[in-house]
Protein backbone atom coordinates (compact mmCIF):
# COMPACT_ATOMS: atom_id res chain seq x y z
CA UNK A 1 0.00 0.00 0.00
CA UNK A 2 3.04 2.49 1.20
CA UNK A 3 4.47 1.59 -2.95
CA UNK A 4 1.13 2.59 -4.52
CA UNK A 5 1.24 5.67 -2.21
CA UNK A 6 4.84 6.99 -3.35
CA UNK A 7 4.09 6.38 -6.93
CA UNK A 8 0.91 8.24 -6.79
CA UNK A 9 2.50 11.13 -5.23
CA UNK A 10 5.79 10.58 -7.48
CA UNK A 11 3.11 11.13 -10.54
CA UNK A 12 1.57 14.00 -9.16
CA UNK A 13 5.20 15.98 -8.55
CA UNK A 14 5.92 15.02 -12.05
CA UNK A 15 2.87 16.04 -13.77
CA UNK A 16 3.74 19.28 -12.24
CA UNK A 17 6.85 19.80 -13.45
CA UNK A 18 6.17 18.86 -16.99
CA UNK A 19 3.16 21.79 -16.57
CA UNK A 20 5.55 24.07 -15.21
CA UNK A 21 7.72 24.74 -18.79
CA UNK A 22 4.91 24.94 -21.30
CA UNK A 23 5.86 26.93 -23.81
CA UNK A 24 2.88 30.34 -24.13
CA UNK A 25 1.58 32.46 -26.54
CA UNK A 26 2.71 35.43 -23.91
CA UNK A 27 4.44 36.04 -21.40
CA UNK A 28 1.20 36.85 -19.25
CA UNK A 29 -0.63 32.99 -20.56
CA UNK A 30 2.82 31.40 -18.92
CA UNK A 31 2.54 33.38 -15.56
CA UNK A 32 -1.61 32.15 -15.45
CA UNK A 33 0.00 28.70 -16.28
CA UNK A 34 2.51 28.83 -13.78
CA UNK A 35 0.21 30.21 -11.08
CA UNK A 36 -2.47 27.52 -11.70
CA UNK A 37 -0.05 24.67 -11.36
CA UNK A 38 0.77 25.85 -8.06
CA UNK A 39 -2.32 26.03 -6.66
CA UNK A 40 -2.51 22.64 -8.32
CA UNK A 41 0.81 21.44 -6.22
CA UNK A 42 -0.76 23.07 -2.82
CA UNK A 43 -3.74 21.44 -3.06
CA UNK A 44 -2.11 18.17 -4.01
CA UNK A 45 -0.11 18.48 -0.91
CA UNK A 46 -2.48 19.03 1.32
CA UNK A 47 -4.70 15.54 0.26
CA UNK A 48 -0.57 13.78 0.25
CA UNK A 49 -0.74 14.91 3.89
CA UNK A 50 -4.31 14.02 4.83
CA UNK A 51 -3.59 10.44 3.27
CA UNK A 52 -0.77 9.92 4.89
CA UNK A 53 -2.43 10.93 8.83
CA UNK A 54 -5.07 8.24 7.52
CA UNK A 55 -2.46 5.37 6.68
CA UNK A 56 -0.60 6.36 10.18
CA UNK A 57 -4.19 5.92 12.16
CA UNK A 58 -4.24 2.28 9.93
CA UNK A 59 -1.24 1.34 11.35
CA UNK A 60 -1.97 2.35 15.43
CA UNK A 61 -4.70 0.20 14.40
CA UNK A 62 -3.17 -2.47 13.17
CA UNK A 63 -0.64 -2.47 16.00
CA UNK A 64 -3.39 -2.29 18.37
CA UNK A 65 -5.56 -5.55 16.96
CA UNK A 66 -2.08 -7.27 16.61
CA UNK A 67 -1.22 -6.26 20.35
CA UNK A 68 -5.02 -7.97 20.93
CA UNK A 69 -4.41 -10.97 18.88
CA UNK A 70 -0.82 -12.05 20.85
CA UNK A 71 -3.40 -11.75 24.25
CA UNK A 72 -6.00 -14.04 22.84
CA UNK A 73 -3.40 -17.09 21.08
CA UNK A 74 -1.29 -16.51 24.31
CA UNK A 75 -4.02 -17.86 26.28
CA UNK A 76 -5.26 -20.47 24.52
CA UNK A 77 -1.98 -21.66 24.46
CA UNK A 78 -2.04 -21.70 28.16
CA UNK A 79 -5.54 -23.16 28.44
CA UNK A 80 -4.79 -26.44 25.67
CA UNK A 81 -1.51 -27.04 27.42
CA UNK A 82 -3.85 -27.17 30.61
CA UNK A 83 -6.75 -29.25 29.50
CA UNK A 84 -3.86 -32.19 28.08
CA UNK A 85 -2.65 -31.86 32.08
CA UNK A 86 -5.89 -32.18 33.17
CA UNK A 87 -6.76 -35.20 30.51
CA UNK A 88 -3.50 -36.95 32.13
CA UNK A 89 -4.92 -36.78 35.89
CA UNK A 90 -8.18 -37.82 34.85
CA UNK A 91 -6.73 -41.04 33.61
CA UNK A 92 -4.39 -41.74 36.41
CA UNK A 93 -7.25 -41.28 38.45
CA UNK A 94 -9.79 -43.03 36.82
CA UNK A 95 -7.36 -46.12 36.90
CA UNK A 96 -6.36 -45.59 40.64
CA UNK A 97 -10.37 -45.42 40.96
CA UNK A 98 -10.74 -48.56 39.52
CA UNK A 99 -8.27 -50.22 41.35
CA UNK A 100 -9.52 -49.46 44.79
CA UNK A 101 -12.52 -50.91 43.63
CA UNK A 102 -10.79 -54.45 42.95
CA UNK A 103 -8.96 -54.12 46.32
CA UNK A 104 -12.51 -53.45 48.37
CA UNK A 105 -14.09 -56.43 46.33
CA UNK A 106 -10.98 -58.76 47.76
CA UNK A 107 -11.40 -57.19 51.57
CA UNK A 108 -15.03 -57.60 51.54
CA UNK A 109 -14.67 -61.16 50.36
CA UNK A 110 -11.80 -61.59 53.48
CA UNK A 111 -14.36 -59.78 55.53
CA UNK A 112 -16.90 -62.75 54.52
CA UNK A 113 -14.51 -65.66 55.28
CA UNK A 114 -13.25 -64.35 58.89
CA UNK A 115 -16.99 -63.95 59.71
CA UNK A 116 -18.18 -67.58 58.42
CA UNK A 117 -14.84 -68.87 60.43
CA UNK A 118 -16.11 -67.02 63.33
CA UNK A 119 -19.34 -68.19 63.15
CA UNK A 120 -18.63 -72.10 62.50
CA UNK A 121 -16.22 -71.75 65.72
CA UNK A 122 -19.48 -70.59 67.95
CA UNK A 123 -21.78 -73.14 66.21
CA UNK A 124 -19.31 -75.93 67.23
CA UNK A 125 -19.13 -74.55 70.57
CA UNK A 126 -22.83 -74.69 71.11
CA UNK A 127 -23.38 -78.03 69.96
CA UNK A 128 -20.34 -79.59 72.16
CA UNK A 129 -22.35 -78.12 75.33
CA UNK A 130 -18.74 -77.25 76.50
CA UNK A 131 -18.31 -74.48 78.48
CA UNK A 132 -16.07 -73.88 81.62
CA UNK A 133 -18.79 -73.30 84.45
CA UNK A 134 -20.07 -76.68 82.65
CA UNK A 135 -17.31 -78.42 82.58
CA UNK A 136 -16.59 -77.82 86.51
CA UNK A 137 -19.93 -79.00 87.81
CA UNK A 138 -20.39 -81.65 85.90
CA UNK A 139 -18.51 -84.39 88.38
CA UNK A 140 -16.19 -85.60 85.55
CA UNK A 141 -12.98 -87.21 86.00
CA UNK A 142 -10.15 -84.63 86.85
CA UNK A 143 -8.36 -85.86 83.96
CA UNK A 144 -10.98 -85.56 81.85
CA UNK A 145 -12.04 -82.06 83.19
CA UNK A 146 -8.67 -80.88 82.77
CA UNK A 147 -8.50 -81.71 78.87
CA UNK A 148 -12.28 -80.29 78.79
CA UNK A 149 -10.75 -76.82 80.32
CA UNK A 150 -7.67 -77.34 77.70
CA UNK A 151 -9.54 -77.62 75.07
CA UNK A 152 -12.15 -74.70 75.87
CA UNK A 153 -8.74 -72.70 76.44
CA UNK A 154 -7.74 -73.66 72.96
CA UNK A 155 -11.28 -72.96 71.71
CA UNK A 156 -11.35 -69.13 73.41
CA UNK A 157 -7.94 -68.17 71.99
CA UNK A 158 -9.19 -69.20 68.51
CA UNK A 159 -11.87 -67.03 68.68
CA UNK A 160 -10.13 -63.87 70.34
CA UNK A 161 -7.97 -64.26 67.14
CA UNK A 162 -10.41 -64.68 64.91
CA UNK A 163 -12.29 -61.77 66.41
CA UNK A 164 -9.05 -59.63 66.58
CA UNK A 165 -8.44 -60.75 62.80
CA UNK A 166 -11.80 -59.52 61.74
CA UNK A 167 -11.62 -56.21 63.41
CA UNK A 168 -8.27 -55.55 61.18
CA UNK A 169 -10.42 -56.30 57.67
CA UNK A 170 -13.02 -54.35 59.19
CA UNK A 171 -10.33 -51.20 59.60
CA UNK A 172 -8.64 -52.13 56.83
CA UNK A 173 -12.38 -52.34 54.78
CA UNK A 174 -12.87 -49.35 56.46
CA UNK A 175 -9.64 -46.76 54.94
CA UNK A 176 -10.42 -48.75 51.32
CA UNK A 177 -13.66 -47.15 51.26
CA UNK A 178 -12.38 -43.89 52.92
CA UNK A 179 -9.78 -43.45 49.80
CA UNK A 180 -12.51 -44.80 47.48
CA UNK A 181 -14.69 -41.68 48.42
CA UNK A 182 -11.57 -39.55 48.13
CA UNK A 183 -11.01 -40.58 44.90
CA UNK A 184 -14.34 -40.07 43.50
CA UNK A 185 -14.71 -37.03 44.54
CA UNK A 186 -11.39 -35.77 43.09
CA UNK A 187 -12.12 -37.31 39.87
CA UNK A 188 -15.19 -35.60 40.24
CA UNK A 189 -13.51 -32.09 40.53
CA UNK A 190 -11.04 -33.08 37.79
CA UNK A 191 -14.07 -33.74 35.48
CA UNK A 192 -15.67 -30.48 36.83
CA UNK A 193 -12.46 -28.18 36.20
CA UNK A 194 -12.18 -29.70 32.69
CA UNK A 195 -15.74 -28.98 31.84
CA UNK A 196 -15.14 -24.75 32.85
CA UNK A 197 -11.70 -24.92 31.21
CA UNK A 198 -13.21 -26.32 27.99
CA UNK A 199 -15.82 -23.41 28.22
CA UNK A 200 -13.27 -20.76 28.76
CA UNK A 201 -11.39 -22.35 25.67
CA UNK A 202 -14.09 -22.09 23.37
CA UNK A 203 -14.54 -18.40 24.59
CA UNK A 204 -11.27 -17.54 24.49
CA UNK A 205 -11.46 -18.94 20.48
CA UNK A 206 -14.60 -17.06 19.88
CA UNK A 207 -12.46 -13.74 20.94
CA UNK A 208 -9.53 -14.68 18.74
CA UNK A 209 -11.93 -14.92 16.00
CA UNK A 210 -13.30 -11.34 16.37
CA UNK A 211 -9.73 -10.06 16.35
CA UNK A 212 -8.68 -12.11 13.37
CA UNK A 213 -11.87 -10.88 11.73
CA UNK A 214 -11.07 -7.36 12.46
CA UNK A 215 -7.73 -7.48 11.03
CA UNK A 216 -8.69 -8.86 7.80
CA UNK A 217 -11.25 -6.19 7.99
CA UNK A 218 -8.61 -3.70 7.91
CA UNK A 219 -6.39 -5.41 5.38
CA UNK A 220 -9.59 -5.83 2.57
CA UNK A 221 -9.78 -1.61 3.76
CA UNK A 222 -6.08 -0.72 2.87
CA UNK A 223 -6.13 -2.76 -0.62
CA UNK A 224 -9.32 -0.64 -1.29
CA UNK A 225 -7.53 2.63 -0.70
CA UNK A 226 -4.57 1.48 -2.68
CA UNK A 227 -7.01 0.52 -5.80
CA UNK A 228 -8.57 4.15 -5.38
CA UNK A 229 -4.95 5.59 -5.37
CA UNK A 230 -3.65 3.46 -8.15
CA UNK A 231 -6.75 4.64 -10.17
CA UNK A 232 -5.64 8.22 -9.14
CA UNK A 233 -2.33 7.35 -10.46
CA UNK A 234 -3.82 6.56 -13.76
CA UNK A 235 -5.76 9.91 -14.05
CA UNK A 236 -2.43 11.59 -13.42
CA UNK A 237 -0.91 9.91 -15.91
CA UNK A 238 -3.30 10.83 -18.47
CA UNK A 239 -2.82 14.25 -17.79
CA UNK A 240 0.84 13.94 -18.41
CA UNK A 241 0.13 12.68 -21.42
CA UNK A 242 -2.40 15.36 -22.72
CA UNK A 243 -0.17 18.31 -21.69
CA UNK A 244 2.47 16.38 -23.77
CA UNK A 245 0.63 16.98 -26.95
CA UNK A 246 0.85 20.67 -26.25
CA UNK A 247 4.76 20.49 -25.17
CA UNK A 248 7.46 21.08 -28.24
CA UNK A 249 11.18 21.37 -28.04
CA UNK A 250 11.14 21.85 -24.12
CA UNK A 251 9.20 18.56 -23.67
CA UNK A 252 12.67 16.78 -25.05
CA UNK A 253 15.15 18.47 -22.26
CA UNK A 254 12.53 17.66 -19.94
CA UNK A 255 12.11 14.09 -20.58
CA UNK A 256 15.20 12.99 -20.79
CA UNK A 257 15.70 14.92 -17.25
CA UNK A 258 12.61 13.28 -15.80
CA UNK A 259 13.82 9.75 -16.79
CA UNK A 260 17.29 10.39 -15.01
CA UNK A 261 15.34 11.37 -12.12
CA UNK A 262 13.23 8.82 -12.43
CA UNK A 263 16.11 6.08 -12.68
CA UNK A 264 18.05 7.59 -9.88
CA UNK A 265 14.65 7.42 -8.17
CA UNK A 266 14.38 3.76 -8.47
CA UNK A 267 18.33 2.81 -8.03
CA UNK A 268 18.02 4.87 -4.58
CA UNK A 269 14.43 3.00 -3.93
CA UNK A 270 16.14 -0.47 -4.96
CA UNK A 271 18.91 0.69 -2.56
CA UNK A 272 16.54 1.22 0.21
CA UNK A 273 14.66 -1.79 -0.01
CA UNK A 274 17.68 -4.01 -0.04
CA UNK A 275 19.41 -1.83 3.27
CA UNK A 276 15.58 -2.72 4.55
CA UNK A 277 15.33 -6.45 3.74
CA UNK A 278 19.29 -6.69 5.14
CA UNK A 279 18.22 -4.85 8.23
CA UNK A 280 15.29 -6.84 8.72
CA UNK A 281 17.23 -9.97 8.26
CA UNK A 282 19.62 -8.74 11.10
CA UNK A 283 16.91 -7.75 13.43
CA UNK A 284 15.37 -11.41 12.70
CA UNK A 285 18.72 -13.32 14.01
CA UNK A 286 19.00 -10.73 16.80
CA UNK A 287 15.86 -11.40 18.29
CA UNK A 288 16.45 -15.50 17.90
CA UNK A 289 19.52 -14.88 18.96
CA UNK A 290 18.34 -12.78 22.25
CA UNK A 291 15.44 -15.19 22.73
CA UNK A 292 18.05 -18.29 22.95
CA UNK A 293 20.46 -16.15 25.49
CA UNK A 294 17.61 -15.15 27.66
CA UNK A 295 16.28 -19.21 27.69
CA UNK A 296 19.95 -19.94 28.75
CA UNK A 297 19.82 -17.52 31.46
CA UNK A 298 16.77 -18.57 32.74
CA UNK A 299 17.43 -22.47 32.44
CA UNK A 300 20.81 -21.98 33.82
CA UNK A 301 19.10 -20.32 37.06
CA UNK A 302 16.81 -23.14 37.25
CA UNK A 303 19.19 -25.60 38.52
CA UNK A 304 17.33 -28.91 38.76
CA UNK A 305 15.47 -28.45 35.59
CA UNK A 306 19.31 -27.78 34.30
CA UNK A 307 20.67 -31.34 35.83
CA UNK A 308 17.89 -33.03 33.74
CA UNK A 309 18.77 -31.14 31.14
CA UNK A 310 22.41 -32.26 31.46
CA UNK A 311 21.93 -35.83 31.60
CA UNK A 312 19.63 -36.14 28.84
CA UNK A 313 21.86 -37.85 25.89
CA UNK A 314 19.98 -36.15 23.14
CA UNK A 315 21.03 -32.30 23.88
CA UNK A 316 24.39 -31.79 22.75
CA UNK A 317 24.66 -34.10 19.39
CA UNK A 318 23.47 -31.37 16.73
CA UNK A 319 21.23 -32.40 13.90
CA UNK A 320 22.70 -35.28 11.16
CA UNK A 321 20.69 -35.82 7.69
CA UNK A 322 17.86 -37.87 7.33
CA UNK A 323 15.80 -36.02 10.21
CA UNK A 324 11.89 -36.77 10.13
CA UNK A 325 9.50 -34.29 9.10
CA UNK A 326 8.02 -31.50 12.28
CA UNK A 327 4.52 -33.04 10.79
CA UNK A 328 3.44 -33.70 7.11
CA UNK A 329 1.95 -31.22 4.96
CA UNK A 330 1.87 -29.94 1.34
CA UNK A 331 5.11 -27.15 0.98
CA UNK A 332 3.53 -23.89 0.41
CA UNK A 333 7.02 -21.63 0.39
CA UNK A 334 10.41 -22.84 0.17
CA UNK A 335 13.69 -21.87 1.47
CA UNK A 336 15.17 -18.54 -0.54
CA UNK A 337 12.48 -17.88 -2.24
CA UNK A 338 10.57 -14.28 -1.95
CA UNK A 339 8.11 -14.03 0.89
CA UNK A 340 4.85 -11.79 -0.60
CA UNK A 341 5.46 -9.11 2.08
CA UNK A 342 9.43 -8.26 0.94
CA UNK A 343 12.63 -10.97 1.63
CA UNK A 344 13.12 -14.04 1.33
CA UNK A 345 11.71 -16.97 3.31
CA UNK A 346 14.50 -18.37 5.44
CA UNK A 347 13.18 -21.62 6.05
CA UNK A 348 10.05 -23.63 4.66
CA UNK A 349 6.29 -22.74 5.32
CA UNK A 350 4.16 -25.94 5.48
CA UNK A 351 0.36 -26.36 5.51
CA UNK A 352 -1.60 -28.01 8.44
CA UNK A 353 -4.68 -28.36 9.85
CA UNK A 354 -5.54 -26.42 13.00
CA UNK A 355 -4.48 -28.11 15.94
CA UNK A 356 -2.41 -30.72 14.34
CA UNK A 357 0.57 -32.11 16.48
CA UNK A 358 3.78 -31.04 15.85
CA UNK A 359 6.79 -32.98 16.82
CA UNK A 360 10.44 -32.08 17.72
CA UNK A 361 13.05 -33.40 14.43
CA UNK A 362 15.53 -34.25 17.04
CA UNK A 363 16.40 -34.37 20.86
CA UNK A 364 17.72 -31.33 22.63
CA UNK A 365 16.38 -28.79 24.90
CA UNK A 366 13.65 -26.01 24.65
CA UNK A 367 15.21 -22.76 25.23
CA UNK A 368 12.44 -20.29 23.90
CA UNK A 369 8.30 -21.03 24.27
CA UNK A 370 6.42 -17.55 24.03
CA UNK A 371 4.75 -15.26 21.59
CA UNK A 372 7.09 -13.26 19.24
CA UNK A 373 5.57 -10.80 16.97
CA UNK A 374 5.30 -11.44 13.21
CA UNK A 375 6.24 -15.60 14.46
CA UNK A 376 3.04 -15.88 16.86
CA UNK A 377 3.11 -18.53 19.73
CA UNK A 378 6.81 -19.57 18.67
CA UNK A 379 9.41 -22.53 19.87
CA UNK A 380 12.75 -22.83 19.92
CA UNK A 381 14.92 -26.41 20.20
CA UNK A 382 19.01 -26.06 21.03
CA UNK A 383 20.07 -29.68 19.37
CA UNK A 384 23.83 -28.80 20.37
CA UNK A 385 26.37 -28.50 18.11
CA UNK A 386 25.12 -24.78 17.61
CA UNK A 387 22.35 -26.51 15.95
CA UNK A 388 18.79 -24.78 16.28
CA UNK A 389 15.23 -25.56 14.92
CA UNK A 390 12.57 -23.45 14.98
CA UNK A 391 8.82 -23.59 15.21
CA UNK A 392 6.19 -20.67 14.20
CA UNK A 393 2.62 -19.81 13.87
CA UNK A 394 1.67 -22.41 16.63
CA UNK A 395 -1.98 -21.99 17.90
CA UNK A 396 -1.14 -23.94 21.18
CA UNK A 397 2.62 -25.03 22.72
CA UNK A 398 2.93 -27.75 24.96
CA UNK A 399 6.48 -27.45 26.01
CA UNK A 400 8.35 -24.78 28.47
CA UNK A 401 11.90 -23.58 28.34
CA UNK A 402 14.30 -26.18 30.03
CA UNK A 403 12.33 -29.15 29.24
CA UNK A 404 14.18 -31.81 27.63
CA UNK A 405 12.73 -33.48 24.41
CA UNK A 406 13.51 -36.72 22.03
CA UNK A 407 12.96 -36.72 18.20
CA UNK A 408 9.03 -37.45 17.55
CA UNK A 409 8.08 -35.50 21.14
CA UNK A 410 5.03 -33.31 20.50
CA UNK A 411 6.39 -29.84 20.86
CA UNK A 412 3.04 -27.59 19.98
CA UNK A 413 -0.38 -27.62 17.96
CA UNK A 414 -0.04 -25.79 14.92
CA UNK A 415 -2.28 -22.96 13.59
CA UNK A 416 -2.35 -19.12 11.87
CA UNK A 417 -1.05 -17.25 14.78
CA UNK A 418 0.87 -14.55 14.62
CA UNK A 419 -0.95 -12.06 12.03
CA UNK A 420 -1.50 -15.45 9.78
CA UNK A 421 -4.89 -15.96 7.70
CA UNK A 422 -4.09 -19.64 6.75
CA UNK A 423 -3.26 -22.37 9.42
CA UNK A 424 0.39 -23.41 8.37
CA UNK A 425 3.95 -24.43 10.23
CA UNK A 426 6.71 -22.05 9.55
CA UNK A 427 10.34 -24.24 10.36
CA UNK A 428 13.69 -23.17 10.01
CA UNK A 429 16.82 -24.73 11.10
CA UNK A 430 19.91 -22.95 12.27
CA UNK A 431 23.45 -23.26 12.40
CA UNK A 432 25.90 -21.18 14.08
CA UNK A 433 23.28 -18.58 13.79
CA UNK A 434 22.80 -18.60 9.92
CA UNK A 435 19.84 -20.16 8.42
CA UNK A 436 20.19 -23.32 6.47
CA UNK A 437 17.76 -25.45 3.81
CA UNK A 438 15.83 -27.33 6.06
CA UNK A 439 15.02 -30.04 3.27
CA UNK A 440 18.61 -30.78 3.34
CA UNK A 441 17.82 -32.11 6.61
CA UNK A 442 14.70 -33.69 6.41
CA UNK A 443 14.26 -37.38 4.77
CA UNK A 444 12.80 -38.12 1.36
Amino acid sequence: MRLAFWRWCIAVVLSAMVGAPLAAPDAEDLANRRSAIERQRADLRARIQTLQQELDAREALRKEAADALKVSEVAISQTTRRLNELSIQLKKASTELEALKKQIQRQQGILVQRREELSDQLRRQYASGLSPWAALLSGDDPQELSRNLSYLDYISQARAKTVAELKIEIERLAQLEARLDLRQKEVAQLVEETTQQRSVLELQQKERATVLARIEGQIQAQRSEAVRLGQDDQRLSGLVDRLGGQIQEAKKAEEARRVEQAKQAEQAKREEQAKQVELARRAEEQQIERARKIAQEQESKESARASEAAATPQSGEGLKKGLRWPLRGTLMARFGTNRPEGGIWRGVLIKARAGAPVHAVGGGTVVYSNWLRGFGNLLIVDHGEEYLSVYAYNQSLLKQVGDSVRAGDPLALAGSTGGQVDSALYFEIRHRGAAVDPLAFLSR
